[in-house]
């Protein structure tokens, strides 16, 4: 088979989101390739459904706050746009689509299958070009999206075949190859960025797996760990977030147990972790596109080969029963202090899923919020970091950008690990608080002096 050129091959990113922007930006880089040191010169078109994200890319913004500005400078021969007939120009296509679930907590592939659709119809355009059939280069369609184990063999690539070509067809300019590298991005985490966190890679053959593996190794710092098979790597994707879960749930249990004991949960961790080999995580809401959800995507295969999976099911019912957890606490605590339920004022810190990123998506502080309102319990909402339209639309919150001068509350919700919260004085604290009034943290960075009840 005779694959793109490594270094100048014409590289179409589908998706500008969280993960697919940082790829294109960095693939666009100007700079030498790591493997072979040759100069790296490759097109990249990114490409996005979201007329608004387009025109938001194309001014050197990016509202998931991933790629500064000085990111958009560095890059070279790269464009934004919605134009399928541009995909067809393209040697190499890295799908970056989101996969959530939906409300049954099933997987959704609606976006991925359109994604292979419009990229199955580029395929039908290149092959009919004379160009194509002159350099007779077999095309990588490489997923990144999360999935459940086999979904790139069962639902896409039949997909990718209604374009007329073939996977992993000897006959050149009669196939194409896929490839599975699961995304590892991080949302807010400034020390661990794409080129800085090893990429498991993977071909639907071992020609398209060495490509694909040198494609990412051209770029990425701390280098690839090839997998023996597609399967494998989607495979390896999904329970790397479902231990995070399992281990979170645990944890959860853990706070749950020692606050009828009238233990510090966060006390005992830290005494728990002076052992070497204590793992260590922390209770807390479990949200976010990765965590919160890829646990369903095992699960849902499991289930569709007679397994109904038990631990990490019961780690899922764990998390996601979380929000009532806390509000529960926070009713019986108000009753302890005679605090009247309906009508009073709570104020909520922070919307988005994790600390110091504006990322939306499963928030389960929205949780805390619809089930606040149900108790007819006032709640005022403080994220600086989130878009308020964003949120008004998804989840139908009003959001403050800061503190109001005057405004007093019952109980204040220290739901997200802001880094502008963290920084609050104790004197700003005392003075958002009624006099009975009490602080609930879920992060544990409220000042211990002033007797938050620590989840």
């Amino acid at each position: 088979m005779k694959f793109p050129e490594l270094t100048s091959c014409t590289v179409a990113v589908m998706g500008l989101g969280y993960v697919g922007l940082p790829i294109a930006i960095e693939l666009s880089k100007s700079k030498k390739c790591l493997l072979t040191g040759e100069l790296l010169q490759r097109r990249i078109i990114g490409f996005d459904v979201n007329k608004d994200r387009l025109k938001e890319l194309n001014n050197f913004y990016d509202r998931t706050n991933e790629v500064s500005k000085n990111d958009f400078n560095e890059a070279k021969d790269l464009i934004f746009t919605n134009e399928i007939s541009l995909l067809s120009d393209a040697d190499v296509f890295i799908i970056t689509v989101p996969t959530p679930i939906d409300s049954l907590k099933r997987p959704d592939l609606s976006a991925l299958k359109k994604a292979s659709k419009t990229v199955s119809l580029a395929l039908c355009a290149m092959k009919n070009k004379e160009e194509f059939i002159d350099k007779k280069n077999t095309p990588i369609i490489i997923y990144e999206s999360t999935v459940y184990p086999g979904a790139t063999e069962e639902v896409c690539i039949p997909i990718l075949e209604e374009s007329g070509l073939a996977l992993n067809s000897p006959e050149q300019g009669k196939g194409f190859c896929c490839g599975y590298s699961p995304e590892r991005i991080n949302p807010g985490d400034k020390e661990h960025k794409l080129t800085t966190i090893t990429k498991v890679t993977s071909g639907s053959n071992s020609e398209a797996a060495n490509w694909v593996d040198n494609f990412y190794g051209s770029i990425i710092q701390a280098g690839t760990y090839k997998a023996k098979s597609i399967k494998v790597a989607e495979a390896a994707k999904v329970i790397e977030n479902t231990q995070r879960d399992l281990n979170i749930a645990l944890v959860n249990e853990f706070s749950m147990i020692f606050r009828k004991m009238e233990i510090d949960t966060l006390d005992v961790l830290d005494a728990a972790r002076s052992k070497w080999n204590f793992l260590d995580f922390r209770p807390g809401l479990v949200g976010g596109h990765c965590i919160g959800v890829d646990p369903y995507y095992l699960t849902y295969k499991s289930e569709q080969l007679g397994y109904s999976p038990q631990v990490v099911l019961a780690g899922r019912r764990m998390n996601d029963g979380m929000s009532d957890w806390i509000i529960e606490q926070l009713l019986i605590e108000m009753s302890k202090r005679g605090l009247t339920i309906g009508g009073n004022k709570v104020l909520i810190l922070g919307l988005s899923f994790k600390e110091n990123c504006p990322d939306l998506r499963n928030t389960k502080v929205a949780d805390l919020v619809n089930s606040l309102a149900k108790y007819s319990i006032v709640t005022d909402l403080i994220d600086n970091y989130v878009d308020p339209q964003e949120a008004k639309e998804i989840y139908n919150i009003n959001v403050l950008k800061d503190f109001h001068p005057e405004k007093k509350y019952s109980v204040v919700i220290a739901a997200v690990r802001h880094q502008n919260f963290v920084d609050l004085p104790v004197l700003k604290w005392k003075a958002v608080l009624e006099k009975d009034g009490f602080i609930i943290d879920l992060k544990g960075y409220v000042p211990r002096e002033l007797n938050p009840i620590r989840i």
